[in-house]
């Protein structure tokens, strides 16, 4: 195999193993998202507090920009679960 093939294939290799990373990183958030809401809910609130939301909006956009707000919008909504 060709020199520039075989660091094609490690370097993707790599990104699909920080995928899976990131992926069990967004399942992990997502549980500790549900017992946040959970007691929230318990406690006579509601699930969602959209001013939290707003910190963690900004948050990803003063890291990565905007499209850091994009993909925080995602996470959140893959955060809420069912309601």
């Amino acid at each position: 195999m060709p020199e520039h093939e075989r660091m094609i294939t490690e370097a993707r290799e790599r990104i699909d193993a920080i995928d899976d990373r990131i992926i069990g990183l967004i399942q992990e958030r997502s549980a500790v998202s549900a017992v946040v809401q959970k007691a929230r809910v318990e406690a006579g609130g509601r699930r969602v507090n959209l001013s939290r939301e707003m910190e963690v909006l900004s948050h990803y956009r003063d890291a990565l920009g905007k499209q850091g707000t994009a993909l925080a919008m995602t996470l959140l909504e893959l955060s809420r679960g069912r309601a």
